[in-house]
């Protein structure tokens, strides 16, 4: 999807004061191949609760590293039966018991000459595949600008090397307003969600970061 950085910032401002609903319709009112991302996460639900409402059968992404602890799992198979998900799921190419029985423990840490390597192949990896396949013009994503300081200089709309235009209806959404949501329309939340390929809750894995991006990211 061709657009260039100045139209990029035009449809920046024009959506600037738009609700995250209002947000999600203009991707789709675009009419291209459209996917959304998921983590299953904490508040995960919100994101795929709006999108669904507007376009039930949109495809979803979920990276499924294998590491995810069982309130994780449960949350994803109640979410995928509840808002009835097109989804669809990517793992890495290396189990978690194989990579135990090679290399010895359950994850890389962040000092570990293999980290980078690690996140590659469990999430970085699978990602890309599953992008190369669906092939989308546009990618929904349920990130915020307060999660993070890298997000803080991103926005609504960006596009990255490929050309994908990356969306992001709840860019200016607090913790609060996703807590009001949640509980609006008793969504399922997974309070004990883990990812290894991240230091910390404010680090990030590398899907949102430089490696992909083009002018303002992804």
């Amino acid at each position: 999807m061709q657009l260039s950085e100045k139209k990029i910032d035009a449809i920046n401002v024009s959506l600037a004061e738009k609700s995250p609903e209002e947000i999600i319709k203009w991707a789709l009112d675009q009419h291209r191949k459209t996917v959304v991302s998921t983590s299953f996460g904490y508040n995960s639900a919100v994101t795929l609760h709006m999108v669904t409402r507007l376009q039930a059968d949109i495809p979803v992404i979920w990276v499924d590293s294998g590491y995810n602890v069982k309130d994780a799992y449960l949350v994803a198979e109640k979410l995928i039966s509840d808002l009835d998900l097109n989804i669809h799921i990517y793992n890495p190419l290396m189990s978690v018991s194989r990579r135990e029985a090679l290399f010895g423990s359950t994850c890389a840490i962040p000092d570990d000459p293999g980290f980078e390597q690690f996140k590659s192949q469990v999430k970085l990896e699978p990602f890309q595949r599953a992008l190369r396949e669906l092939d989308p013009d546009i990618w929904i994503s349920g990130i915020r600008k307060e999660e993070t300081n890298y997000r803080k200089n991103l926005d609504i709309v960006s596009r990255d090397r490929r050309g994908i235009i990356k969306v992001s209806p709840l860019f200016n959404w607090t913790e609060s307003d996703m807590e009001i949501y949640m509980r609006k329309f008793d969504l399922p939340s997974c309070d004990h969600y883990f990812d290894p390929t991240k230091i910390d809750e404010r680090a990030e894995c590398g899907l949102h970061s430089s490696q992909f991006e083009q002018g303002g990211g992804i």
